[in-house]
């Protein structure tokens, strides 16, 4: 999978850091995909109830009910059809390009597995919304639509005889047909909703909803589309002829050409295959699940900390069980835990001053526990001479690990920049084990594990626990959220940083007792 992942990668990682110059973290689309594809849903909802208002189910009327909408009242029923058709053809980009981008950074498998999976009938879900859609217009895209789709339903050994019949002169079609259109293009969005509900039941506070700045943009985007190229029909539908040409939607109707190049059977087995291929995509091959976090009871007060900094709901508050004189304690669901130690790193038991017991927290990893790091942390500062020694601390997804050739830097890396706990920047400063510490990890506004950049940034800030403490000088702490900037870059912003460190301040000089004096 390294080989179809990286050049993706290759192509996503630039494209990121170009809006993040022009946009900024907060409102780069490429890091709010999926809040984006809602936004579109949401359009698509109340321009849909709207235009649903002036349709009027029948053969002669469709066509003249919308025609009605995008001319007689193009000021706001054309307005509203063609956001309809541009927020559902944003849809399916947004979809698309959130699935390869999921894909590309091995965000699809191990306790991640659900949601990648739920995601596949999401996709026949909009695109059969989407055909259904076409088909109440009833112009000639329509009637190629109903032709092919019914034409490539009869393939399937579904039902008793053909349904394209109905398609073959005007006497066989009724009104019927655009009642059960419209029942279908309702049901399928409701049905819609609610496996993306299913969906996101396994991610702690979903992103549903972009940055305002960001919705108000995509939004504008969008009314201007509709006022420049507004949807139009295609003509009439006429079953006595047979449509020549038509203008297809590539975000609906791309399988059409398909069907009519290689025939119905090979492209219902593209179809069934594709949809297979991509629903077990995160079993190929399975990914090697690292130890999940382990709670010690010993030092676990049941605060709650970790469930609520939890990315992925992995941990649950269940009634003590040790006798200890506290109300609850941790649980970690191991089919949800993606051991990114963020827990570990909202701990309030989480400090390397603790010198009278074993560094223990009451939730922590297994494999890369914070006794290591603070092992770690020394091992790196004892390499470090001179002034303006800094340690960087960097998370596995990024760039840290290359500044090790750097004079007067060492690299610490952690599974996730979320599970450094801020008293760990106190330690190093107030230990003097360096002159400065600089944070990297992922890009500004897309955290491998989701919320490792915010909620390290809210506890710097004060504004969320553990939080460091004011006594730190924020002047020797420096921080880049950049996955997609080079080694180089990198290593300019931590050079700048280190020579822009304030001098240290001369330490007192203890003085010497005479000799019959106390000091």
């Amino acid at each position: 999978m390294l080989a179809l992942q990286s050049p993706l990668r290759a192509i996503f990682s630039p494209l990121e850091s170009g809006l993040d110059e022009i946009f900024g973290p907060d409102w780069n689309p490429m890091y709010h995909l999926g809040a984006l594809g809602f936004f579109y849903f949401w359009v698509v909802a109340v321009s849909g109830i709207y235009v649903y208002i002036f349709f009027d189910t029948g053969i002669s009327e469709a066509y003249a009910s919308v025609e009605y909408l995008t001319h007689d009242q193009w000021y706001l029923g054309g307005v509203m059809r063609s956001l309809h058709r541009y927020a559902s053809d944003g849809m399916v980009a947004m979809m698309m390009l959130h699935m390869v981008r999921e894909f590309s950074l091995d965000r699809h498998r191990g306790a991640r597995w659900f949601t990648w999976f739920t995601g596949v009938p999401i996709l026949w879900l909009v695109v059969i919304s989407g055909i259904t859609g076409y088909w109440l217009v009833w112009d000639t895209l329509a009637q190629y639509v109903a032709t092919a789709t019914t034409e490539w339903l009869d393939w399937m050994p579904i039902f008793g005889e053909s349904i394209a019949r109905n398609f073959l002169s005007p006497e066989l079609l009724d009104d019927r047909f655009f009642t059960l259109m419209v029942f279908l293009h309702i049901a399928v969005p409701l049905i819609l909703l609610l496996v993306l509900w299913i969906h996101l039941q396994r991610v702690a506070k979903p992103e549903i909803f972009p940055a305002r700045g960001l919705a108000l943009g995509t939004f504008g985007m969008l009314l201007g589309l509709s006022l420049a190229w507004p949807a139009l029909s295609q003509g009439p539908a006429d079953l006595a002829r047979v449509p020549a040409q038509v203008g297809l939607d590539w975000f609906y109707l791309i399988a059409y050409p398909v069907v009519e190049i290689w025939g119905a059977g090979p492209a219902w087995a593209l179809t069934f295959g594709g949809s297979i291929l991509i629903s077990v995509l995160p079993w190929l091959p399975p990914l090697r699940q690292r130890p999940i976090a382990k709670v010690d009871l010993a030092n676990c007060n049941g605060c709650t900390r970790c469930q609520v900094d939890c990315p992925f709901s992995a941990i649950t508050m269940v009634p003590r069980s040790d006798g200890r004189p506290f109300e609850r304690e941790a649980e970690v669901d191991p089919d949800l835990c993606t051991a990114c130690g963020i827990c570990a790193g909202a701990c309030p038991t989480s400090t390397p001053f603790r010198r009278a017991t074993d560094m223990v927290p009451g939730i922590d990893l297994v494999d890369r526990p914070l006794h290591q790091l603070r092992d770690d942390v020394h091992a790196a500062a004892a390499k470090l001479s001179g002034g303006n020694r800094v340690l960087v601390f960097g998370c596995d997804h990024g760039l840290a690990k290359t500044l090790a050739t750097m004079e007067g830097v060492a690299p610490v890396t952690l599974p996730c920049i979320g599970n450094l706990p801020p008293s760990f920047i106190d330690y190093i400063l107030s230990r003097d084990l360096a002159d400065g510490v600089f944070l990297s990890g992922c890009g500004g506004g897309d955290c491998h594990a989701r919320f490792g950049l915010r909620w390290t940034e809210q506890r710097l800030a004060g504004v969320r626990d553990p939080h460091l403490r004011a006594r730190v000088p924020r002047e020797r702490i420096g921080q880049l959220w950049a996955t997609g900037r080079s080694s180089k870059e990198l290593r300019g912003i931590v050079a700048e940083f280190q020579s822009g460190l304030p001098p240290q301040p001369l330490k007192a000089e203890k003085p010497t007792a005479r000799v019959g004096e106390t000091v």
